[in-house]
Protein backbone atom coordinates (compact mmCIF):
# COMPACT_ATOMS: atom_id res chain seq x y z
CA UNK A 1 0.00 0.00 0.00
CA UNK A 2 2.85 2.34 0.80
CA UNK A 3 4.32 1.76 -2.66
CA UNK A 4 0.98 2.66 -4.21
CA UNK A 5 0.82 5.81 -2.13
CA UNK A 6 4.33 6.85 -3.15
CA UNK A 7 3.51 6.10 -6.77
CA UNK A 8 0.41 8.29 -6.65
CA UNK A 9 2.34 11.11 -4.96
CA UNK A 10 4.91 10.94 -7.75
CA UNK A 11 2.12 10.97 -10.33
CA UNK A 12 0.56 14.08 -8.84
CA UNK A 13 3.97 15.76 -8.66
CA UNK A 14 4.56 14.98 -12.33
CA UNK A 15 1.09 16.31 -13.21
CA UNK A 16 1.84 19.58 -11.40
CA UNK A 17 5.23 19.83 -13.07
CA UNK A 18 3.61 19.27 -16.45
CA UNK A 19 1.49 22.34 -15.82
CA UNK A 20 4.49 24.56 -15.08
CA UNK A 21 4.96 27.54 -17.38
CA UNK A 22 7.87 29.68 -18.48
CA UNK A 23 7.24 33.31 -17.51
CA UNK A 24 9.65 35.97 -18.79
CA UNK A 25 9.52 39.59 -17.62
CA UNK A 26 10.22 41.75 -20.69
CA UNK A 27 9.80 45.19 -19.12
CA UNK A 28 8.96 46.66 -15.72
CA UNK A 29 9.99 50.30 -15.62
CA UNK A 30 8.47 53.68 -14.88
CA UNK A 31 9.29 57.32 -15.57
CA UNK A 32 8.33 60.17 -13.25
CA UNK A 33 8.11 63.78 -14.43
CA UNK A 34 9.34 66.48 -14.35
CA UNK A 35 12.89 65.25 -14.42
CA UNK A 36 12.35 62.05 -16.46
CA UNK A 37 13.36 60.00 -13.43
CA UNK A 38 13.56 56.30 -14.34
CA UNK A 39 12.40 53.85 -11.67
CA UNK A 40 12.70 50.07 -11.85
CA UNK A 41 9.88 47.94 -10.44
CA UNK A 42 10.51 44.44 -9.06
CA UNK A 43 8.24 41.56 -10.06
CA UNK A 44 7.23 38.42 -8.22
CA UNK A 45 6.60 35.46 -10.53
CA UNK A 46 4.96 32.10 -9.83
CA UNK A 47 5.01 29.63 -12.73
CA UNK A 48 3.71 26.38 -11.25
CA UNK A 49 1.03 25.14 -11.47
CA UNK A 50 -0.38 28.36 -12.99
CA UNK A 51 1.25 31.67 -13.92
CA UNK A 52 0.90 34.47 -11.39
CA UNK A 53 2.71 37.75 -12.02
CA UNK A 54 2.81 40.56 -9.46
CA UNK A 55 4.47 43.91 -10.16
CA UNK A 56 5.45 45.54 -6.85
CA UNK A 57 5.00 49.14 -8.00
CA UNK A 58 5.13 50.53 -4.44
CA UNK A 59 8.67 49.14 -4.18
CA UNK A 60 10.05 50.89 -7.28
CA UNK A 61 13.72 51.89 -7.14
CA UNK A 62 14.67 54.69 -6.61
CA UNK A 63 11.02 55.82 -6.38
CA UNK A 64 7.62 54.18 -6.04
CA UNK A 65 5.16 54.74 -8.89
CA UNK A 66 3.61 57.81 -7.26
CA UNK A 67 3.01 61.44 -8.26
CA UNK A 68 1.82 64.36 -6.16
CA UNK A 69 1.62 63.79 -2.41
CA UNK A 70 4.16 66.53 -1.78
CA UNK A 71 6.72 65.19 -4.28
CA UNK A 72 8.02 67.18 -7.23
CA UNK A 73 6.37 64.74 -9.66
CA UNK A 74 3.11 65.71 -11.36
CA UNK A 75 2.93 62.93 -13.96
CA UNK A 76 4.35 59.53 -14.61
CA UNK A 77 4.05 56.36 -16.64
CA UNK A 78 4.69 52.72 -15.79
CA UNK A 79 5.20 50.12 -18.52
CA UNK A 80 5.13 46.37 -17.92
CA UNK A 81 5.42 43.48 -20.35
CA UNK A 82 5.88 39.74 -19.99
CA UNK A 83 5.49 36.51 -21.92
CA UNK A 84 4.09 33.13 -20.95
CA UNK A 85 5.19 30.00 -22.79
CA UNK A 86 4.56 26.31 -22.11
CA UNK A 87 7.20 23.85 -21.04
CA UNK A 88 7.73 21.09 -23.66
CA UNK A 89 5.70 18.63 -21.56
CA UNK A 90 2.76 21.03 -21.09
CA UNK A 91 0.04 20.69 -23.77
CA UNK A 92 -2.46 22.88 -21.94
CA UNK A 93 -3.75 26.35 -22.77
CA UNK A 94 -4.75 29.43 -20.82
CA UNK A 95 -8.23 30.86 -21.22
CA UNK A 96 -8.24 34.00 -19.06
CA UNK A 97 -6.98 35.79 -15.98
CA UNK A 98 -7.94 37.82 -12.97
CA UNK A 99 -6.42 41.31 -13.19
CA UNK A 100 -5.93 43.31 -9.98
CA UNK A 101 -4.85 46.95 -9.68
CA UNK A 102 -4.40 48.46 -6.21
CA UNK A 103 -3.52 52.05 -5.41
CA UNK A 104 -4.51 55.37 -3.91
CA UNK A 105 -5.98 58.52 -5.47
CA UNK A 106 -6.85 61.82 -3.87
CA UNK A 107 -8.14 65.13 -5.18
CA UNK A 108 -7.34 66.16 -8.73
CA UNK A 109 -5.70 62.86 -9.66
CA UNK A 110 -6.04 60.25 -12.40
CA UNK A 111 -4.60 56.81 -13.09
CA UNK A 112 -5.26 55.46 -16.57
CA UNK A 113 -4.51 51.88 -17.60
CA UNK A 114 -4.38 49.87 -20.81
CA UNK A 115 -3.76 46.13 -21.19
CA UNK A 116 -3.27 44.11 -24.39
CA UNK A 117 -2.79 40.33 -24.60
CA UNK A 118 -1.63 38.78 -27.87
CA UNK A 119 -0.83 35.29 -29.08
CA UNK A 120 2.96 35.31 -29.48
CA UNK A 121 2.90 32.87 -32.39
CA UNK A 122 0.20 34.50 -34.52
CA UNK A 123 0.09 38.09 -33.27
CA UNK A 124 -3.67 37.83 -32.78
CA UNK A 125 -5.11 40.14 -30.11
CA UNK A 126 -6.79 37.96 -27.48
CA UNK A 127 -7.74 40.73 -25.04
CA UNK A 128 -7.65 44.53 -25.09
CA UNK A 129 -9.10 46.88 -22.48
CA UNK A 130 -8.49 50.20 -20.78
CA UNK A 131 -9.88 52.25 -17.92
CA UNK A 132 -9.41 55.16 -15.54
CA UNK A 133 -9.37 55.52 -11.76
CA UNK A 134 -10.07 59.10 -10.61
CA UNK A 135 -9.92 61.10 -7.41
CA UNK A 136 -12.83 63.25 -6.24
CA UNK A 137 -11.49 66.28 -8.12
CA UNK A 138 -11.87 64.34 -11.37
CA UNK A 139 -15.32 62.92 -10.65
CA UNK A 140 -14.22 59.79 -8.78
CA UNK A 141 -13.65 58.93 -5.13
CA UNK A 142 -10.77 59.72 -2.80
CA UNK A 143 -8.87 57.00 -0.99
CA UNK A 144 -7.57 53.47 -1.47
CA UNK A 145 -8.90 51.38 -4.34
CA UNK A 146 -8.65 47.77 -5.50
CA UNK A 147 -9.85 47.11 -9.03
CA UNK A 148 -10.40 43.40 -9.83
CA UNK A 149 -11.29 42.34 -13.37
CA UNK A 150 -12.06 38.75 -14.43
CA UNK A 151 -11.14 38.55 -18.12
CA UNK A 152 -11.62 35.83 -20.73
CA UNK A 153 -9.39 35.52 -23.79
CA UNK A 154 -11.10 35.51 -27.18
CA UNK A 155 -9.37 32.15 -27.84
CA UNK A 156 -7.32 29.77 -25.65
CA UNK A 157 -3.56 30.12 -26.03
CA UNK A 158 -0.42 28.60 -24.55
CA UNK A 159 2.00 31.21 -25.94
CA UNK A 160 1.11 34.71 -24.77
CA UNK A 161 2.59 38.20 -24.64
CA UNK A 162 1.11 40.81 -22.29
CA UNK A 163 1.75 44.57 -22.50
CA UNK A 164 0.29 47.02 -20.00
CA UNK A 165 0.68 50.76 -19.49
CA UNK A 166 -0.31 52.93 -16.54
CA UNK A 167 -0.41 56.73 -16.71
CA UNK A 168 -0.50 58.83 -13.53
CA UNK A 169 -1.41 62.53 -13.39
CA UNK A 170 -2.20 65.17 -10.79
CA UNK A 171 -3.55 68.62 -11.64
CA UNK A 172 -0.99 70.55 -9.65
CA UNK A 173 -3.58 72.75 -7.92
CA UNK A 174 -2.74 71.22 -4.54
CA UNK A 175 0.61 69.46 -5.03
CA UNK A 176 0.92 68.56 -1.37
CA UNK A 177 -2.47 66.82 -1.32
CA UNK A 178 -3.36 65.58 -4.81
CA UNK A 179 -2.05 62.04 -5.13
CA UNK A 180 -1.96 59.26 -7.70
CA UNK A 181 -0.22 56.16 -6.39
CA UNK A 182 0.05 52.73 -7.99
CA UNK A 183 0.69 50.19 -5.23
CA UNK A 184 0.43 46.79 -6.92
CA UNK A 185 -0.50 45.17 -10.23
CA UNK A 186 -1.25 41.44 -10.30
CA UNK A 187 -2.55 38.87 -12.76
CA UNK A 188 -3.58 35.29 -11.95
CA UNK A 189 -4.00 33.11 -15.03
CA UNK A 190 -6.71 30.48 -15.57
CA UNK A 191 -6.21 27.19 -17.50
CA UNK A 192 -8.57 25.49 -19.87
CA UNK A 193 -11.02 23.24 -17.92
CA UNK A 194 -9.49 19.96 -19.10
CA UNK A 195 -6.08 20.84 -17.67
CA UNK A 196 -7.60 21.92 -14.37
CA UNK A 197 -9.61 18.71 -14.09
CA UNK A 198 -6.53 16.56 -14.69
CA UNK A 199 -4.66 18.21 -11.85
CA UNK A 200 -7.69 18.11 -9.57
CA UNK A 201 -8.28 14.41 -10.22
CA UNK A 202 -4.73 13.56 -9.18
CA UNK A 203 -5.02 15.52 -5.95
CA UNK A 204 -8.43 14.00 -5.17
CA UNK A 205 -7.06 10.49 -5.68
CA UNK A 206 -4.20 11.18 -3.32
CA UNK A 207 -6.56 12.46 -0.62
CA UNK A 208 -8.88 9.47 -1.03
CA UNK A 209 -6.07 6.93 -0.82
CA UNK A 210 -4.64 8.62 2.27
CA UNK A 211 -8.01 8.31 4.00
CA UNK A 212 -8.30 4.60 3.12
CA UNK A 213 -4.84 3.84 4.51
CA UNK A 214 -5.64 5.32 7.92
Amino acid sequence: MRRILYSLIASVALTAAAHAWTVTILNSQGQLNPGAVITNVPANVVSNPLPQITFLTAAGNPNPILVGNGTSFTSGVYNAAYSIAPNPSNPGSLTGFNFVIAGFVWGNALIGWEKVVTDSATGAVLYSASGTIAGAGQGGSNGDFVLSIAATLSAPSSDITVVETFTLLVGGQAPGVDTASLLLVEQDWVPEPASLLALGAGLAGLIGLRRRTR
